[in-house]
């Protein structure tokens, strides 16, 4: 029996809310990688994984606020809370991978092709390991060609990701490729539920095991949203990280220009100078003999 799947029961709320996260996660992630970068003063692990965590946790926090709007009529829907938390593992930790690679090796083409592929591969096998956390009664099948055109979104939008991380600089650019970023992300996840269909067993009920799916994935997305709360709040008061390019460079060379040396006043006779030192007298150096006449 083929259920009757709905991937957007709360409307248009549950596809713009995980775009935006999405591109909150890309805009902070790219502002952390390029701090790293451009102030070779700055602790690069630090910023490389604190970018790495908050795309992880965009696409992550993205993937199942959109999960919230799936639902099958047939049946009710429940998620593994193992499988689910082992779904942001990957997502940070495939995305950590591919920032770290860029981050000190460059953004040569061999790197950005390699970390990009598995890092976009990572990202699917996220969706997926997601996918694999739903609990109902019947099985979920893919439409193959479907999911490829999925992976294939998730490897282009990572090594875009990958190569804006390094390659843009300014705040207003960088916010751009952001939007990008978000729209990607997202239409590889809608992608991948396309190619989704439920095929349900011969009773139609709901699953003793599992969590019900509201209860489990809101108070598990406050985590992750909380933590872009942060990094955000980091990103707002770390001036570095909102400089356009050339404010960027300026305050670099201010940083690294030497202070300016300053020599003692000599006199001249001038009003603008600072005449020599004399006694109490009024006399200066060099008219002891003169005094005593």
């Amino acid at each position: 029996m083929q259920g009757t799947v709905d991937g957007f029961s709360y409307g248009m709320i549950t596809p713009l809310t995980a775009y935006v996260m999405a591109c909150l996660g890309a805009a902070l992630g790219l502002r952390c990688i390029t701090r790293s970068l451009r102030d070779d003063r700055s602790w690069r692990p630090g910023w490389l994984a604190l970018g790495a965590a908050s795309i992880g946790c965009g696409i992550w926090t993205m993937h199942f606020i959109a999960m919230i709007g799936f639902q099958v009529e047939e049946s009710r829907i429940h998620y593994d809370v193992g499988l689910t938390i082992l779904s942001l593992a990957v997502a940070i930790a495939v995305v950590g991978l591919g920032v770290f690679a860029v981050g000190y090796r460059g953004a040569n083409t061999t790197t950005l092709l390699v970390a990009g592929t598995f890092t976009g591969l990572g990202v699917a096998a996220m969706h997926y390991i997601g996918m694999a956390a739903i609990r109902l009664n019947g099985d979920l099948r893919y439409e193959v060609r479907t999911v490829a055109v999925s992976v294939l979104i998730a490897v282009v939008a990572a090594t875009a990701a990958l190569w804006a991380a390094v390659a843009i600089r300014g705040f207003l650019t960088s916010l751009a490729a952001s939007l990008v970023m978000g729209v990607a992300v997202t239409g590889m996840h809608y992608t991948g539920m396309a190619a989704v269909s439920v095929h349900l067993h011969g009773v139609v009920g709901t699953p003793d095991s599992g969590d019900p799916a509201h209860s489990l994935l809101l108070p598990m997305l406050i985590g992750p949203v909380l933590f872009l709360a942060l990094a955000g709040v980091v990103v707002m008061f770390d001036p570095m990280l909102v400089l356009g390019d050339g404010d960027w460079n300026r305050a670099a060379s201010r940083r690294r220009a030497p202070a300016p040396r300053t020599e003692p006043p000599t006199w001249s006779g001038s009003a603008f100078e600072t005449p020599p030192r004399t006694d109490r007298h009024g006399y200066g150096p060099g008219t002891a003999g003169r005094r005593d006449r």
